[in-house]
C-alpha cells in the first residue's frame, strides 16, 4: 500500500506542479500560490470537518509548523529560480529534500531490504536527473533577479536552503499524520497561506491576482486541491509502511511534471531527464520487487 500511496501522491503532486507552472505564466508567482492555498484550505477544513477524525491539538500544531515550513522553503526555492539557474537550485534542493528525511528515517532504525534500497537510490538518482533544466521559471516576483553574472554557489544555497526546508516538511506533516490525516494536512495548508501572505506583506505585493480568466483562475484553484489531495496521500503512505520508502517515492514528482510538459505541452526533454525517468522506472521496479 505505502507503494501506491506513494506513487499517487508523486503523480498528484507533479500534475499540481504542471497546472501551477502553467498558471505561473500569466500570474505572478505568489498570486498562484495564495489562491492555490486558499483554494485548498476552503476544501480541506470542511472535508475534515465531515470526516470521523478528531482534531487533536498535537497533530494540528504539527500541520501548521509542516505548513510553515513549506511555505518558507517555497519562497526560498522561487527565490532562488529568480536570481540563479533553474539547472542548479531544482536538482539540488530536491535531492536535499529527500536525502534529509531518508536519513532520519535509516537513524530511526528502518531498513529495506537490498532491492529496496537499490530502487532507493536509483530514484534519488532519478530526482535529480529529471529535474535538471536549463529554464528559467517564469513569472516569479518573489524576489529580483541577479544582475551579470549568476553564481553556482549562490544558486546552491537556495537549493540547499529550500530543499532543507521541503525535507523538514517531509518530516513534519509525517508527525502530523500521526494524529490523522485531514486535520493535520488542514493545518498545514493554513501554516503555508500564513508564511505566503507574509512574504507578499514583506514585498508589498498583492497577493491576489487581478485581470486573469475563469479558465486560469480554475486551473489554479485546481492545483491547489490537488496538491492538498496528494498531501493526505502522502500522510497515508508514511502510516502504512516504511517512512523513508514513501518519502523516496514520494520524491519522484518532478518526473511526472515533465512527462506531462512532453504530453500536453510538446516540450522536447533533455537527455539528462530521459535518463532521469529511465532510473525512476528501474528504481520504481525495485522497491516493488
Amino acid at each position: 500500500m505505502v507503494i501506491l500511496l506513494g506513487l499517487t501522491a508523486a503523480a498528484l503532486y507533479g500534475t499540481a506542479d504542471f497546472v501551477g507552472g502553467l498558471a505561473s505564466r500569466s500570474v505572478r508567482v505568489l498570486g498562484v500560490l495564495t489562491l492555490a492555498n486558499v483554494a485548498a484550505v476552503s476544501v480541506a477544513i470542511p472535508a475534515a470537518a465531515l470526516s470521523a477524525g478528531q482534531a487533536r491539538l498535537a497533530g494540528l500544531a504539527w500541520g501548521a509548523a509542516s505548513g510553515l515550513v513549506g511555505g518558507i522553503g517555497l519562497i526560498i526555492f522561487f527565490t532562488g529560480l529568480a536570481s540563479g539557474p533553474m539547472s542548479v537550485v531544482a536538482p539540488v534542493s530536491g535531492l536535499v529534500s529527500v536525502v534529509l528525511p531518508v536519513a532520519v528515517a535509516l537513524g530511526w532504525g528502518e531498513r529495506p531490504g537490498a532491492a529496496a534500497f537499490a530502487g532507493a537510490l536509483l530514484c534519488l538518482a532519478a530526482v535529480v536527473l529529471s529535474s535538471s533544466t536549463g529554464k528559467q521559471s517564469p513569472g516569479s516576483d518573489v524576489g529580483p533577479a541577479s544582475p551579470g553574472r549568476r553564481w553556482p554557489g549562490r544558486a546552491i544555497g537556495y537549493g540547499v536552503a529550500s530543499g532543507t526546508a521541503f525535507g523538514l516538511f517531509f518530516l513534519l506533516i509525517r508527525n502530523a499524520g500521526q494524529s490523522g490525516a485531514l486535520w493535520p494536512v488542514a493545518a498545514g495548508r493554513v501554516g503555508e497561506l500564513v508564511a505566503i501572505l507574509a512574504a507578499a506583506a514583506a514585498l508589498r505585493r498583492s497577493p491576489l491576482p487581478r485581470g486573469t480568466s475563469r479558465t486560469l483562475l480554475l486551473a489554479v484553484v485546481g492545483s491547489g486541491v490537488i496538491d492538498m489531495v496528494a498531501n493526505i496521500c502522502y500522510v497515508e503512505a508514511t502510516r502504512t509502511g516504511m517512512f523513508g520508502l514513501a518519502v523516496v517515492l514520494v520524491s519522484l514528482y518532478p518526473g511526472v511534471t515533465v512527462l506531462l510538459a512532453r504530453v500536453m505541452l510538446g516540450e522536447r526533454l533533455r537527455w539528462v531527464q530521459r535518463a532521469g525517468l529511465g532510473l525512476a522506472a528501474i528504481g520504481i521496479l525495485l522497491v516493488s520487487a
